[in-house]
């Protein structure tokens, strides 16, 4: 099990919050990932002795703290609820300047362009399709890929899971909706 929780500056929460770095191995830390629960580490870097998947093995539990720069442009609450809310402009995802601007979809303008997405649902068959155990589907017809996509790989090929891809799309939808208020506000 794995819980992602995304800030615009996680350090911000990590200096308020107790925590150990988790391992990737022995001697270089998780990216973004930290326990905060006792765990065995080394009380110098503050670094986990085990590495993370041994560390799930023995029943810790990571929490990857994600920095998200696209939340830099909220307001507040409101606002978040007002980019969420609004249907963001589907056609901007034909043009590879805009798409190149996005988070998780820069440099994959050519799938949009043939899967061409019209809603969170298919958005996030997308971001599942940009990884390798689902790439065979990019291509195919929606009514092809909505039945196969969610289906876990019997190999151990690289997949986004639905929830992952539900909420980076509503995150690509947020920034969509930021990134053409902010050419709104521009002055001529």
């Amino acid at each position: 099990m794995d819980i992602d929780i995304d800030f615009s500056d996680r350090t911000i929460a990590l200096n308020k919050l107790p925590h150990v770095i988790a391992a990737r191995n022995l001697n270089v830390s998780h990216n973004t990932g930290i326990y905060v629960q006792n765990i065995p580490h080394n009380p110098i870097t503050n670094m986990s002795t085990i590495d993370y998947k041994s560390a799930e093995k023995l029943g810790y539990f990571k929490i990857d703290f994600l920095n998200v720069h696209v939340y830099n442009g909220i307001k507040n609450n409101n606002h978040l609820l007002q980019l969420m809310e609004t249907e963001p402009l589907w056609e901007l995802l034909k043009n590879d300047e805009f798409v190149n601007l996005l988070f998780h979809l820069n440099g994959h303008a050519d799938i949009l362009k043939q899967t061409s997405p019209t809603s969170v649902e298919q958005l996030a068959a997308v971001l599942a399709m940009m990884r390798p155990a689902k790439r065979y589907l990019i291509g195919k017809d929606w009514t092809t890929i909505m039945n196969e996509i969610w289906i876990n790989p019997d190999n151990n090929e690289y997949y986004f899971k639905k929830a992952h891809s539900i909420a980076y799309a509503h995150v690509i939808i947020i920034q969509m909706n930021l990134l053409c208020e902010q050419l709104l506000d521009l002055p001529n």
